[in-house]
């Protein structure tokens, strides 16, 4: 699998993730209470993303992955759908360059054959514009499911050791993990979810094994700056163990990051 320039994913600020994965819930909802179109909720999502983006940036996380749109969200509303492809292409065109000159590498993982030739050639065009880019690794995933990542993840290693390119005693966790599309990514220490809902919703199912989950009822477009400190704040006070006891961490002992 290609792998692009990254920035320094493995360093990282004590109390602080290298790696914030958000699942952005609720801007209907958001439109609905104002008696506005879903459109708009959508537009005013996109002003969340810009914030979450800086105030990441300027914390020095290095890694953001943000859920855009599912493998199951095709099977919305079709004018909700094609709205929602517009605006992709739209903020494709007006942030790469506000991203680019703050230095960050943007990444787009999901099943890309499902979009239209306009859209594919923006994402491809902004990961090649961005590639060197070293201050933050930005992941957006569109048309992404957990089990599709799992499953092709799979096929690769099968067709590898059809091909004579593997010995099928070489396949662990770790070969499996290498073949996801963020295998050479460290897995999120936090999972921020807003909208109020408590579930996974078959976002990167793999990594998120050991992840700190934040869930809170403040509805996408809503959550700012101040909101990620909440969720920051949250994530410094968790006690991160991966399999071991408390007594074996001891809070002077603890990895928080």
């Amino acid at each position: 699998m290609h792998r692009s320039h990254a920035p320094d994913v493995d360093s990282c600020q004590p109390g602080l993730p290298r790696h914030v994965a958000v699942i952005m819930d609720g801007n209907n909802r958001w439109a609905r209470q104002r008696g506005l179109p879903g459109s708009e909720g959508h537009r005013a999502g996109e002003e969340a993303v810009q914030a979450v983006i800086r105030g990441c940036g300027e914390r020095g996380i290095p890694v953001v992955t943000l859920f855009a749109f599912s493998s199951e969200n095709w099977r919305r509303p079709p004018e909700e759908v094609e709205h929602l492809m517009g605006l992709f292409v739209e903020a494709l065109e007006r942030r790469v360059d506000e991203l680019n000159d703050r230095g960050v590498r943007l990444r787009f993982v999901g099943d890309r054959d499902a979009f239209g030739t306009t859209l594919r050639r923006g994402m491809a065009d902004a990961e090649a514009r961005t590639a060197d880019n070293e201050h933050m690794t930005l992941v957006v995933a569109a048309s992404y499911g957990g089990r599709w990542d799992l499953a092709r993840a799979a096929a690769e290693l099968a067709r590898q050791v059809a091909a004579g390119e593997r010995d099928p005693s070489t396949i662990d966790e770790q070969a499996l993990g290498e073949q996801l599309s963020l295998g050479d990514l460290p897995p999120p220490d936090l999972l921020i979810r807003t909208g109020g809902e408590q579930r996974i919703s078959n976002f990167i199912l793999w990594e998120l094994a050991y992840t700190e989950l934040y869930f809170t009822p403040v509805l996408w477009p809503d959550f700012g700056d101040a909101e990620l400190k909440l969720a920051l704040e949250h994530y410094a006070g968790r006690q991160r163990r991966f399999g071991r006891s408390g007594d074996q961490i001891g809070p002077e002992k603890e990895p928080q990051c």
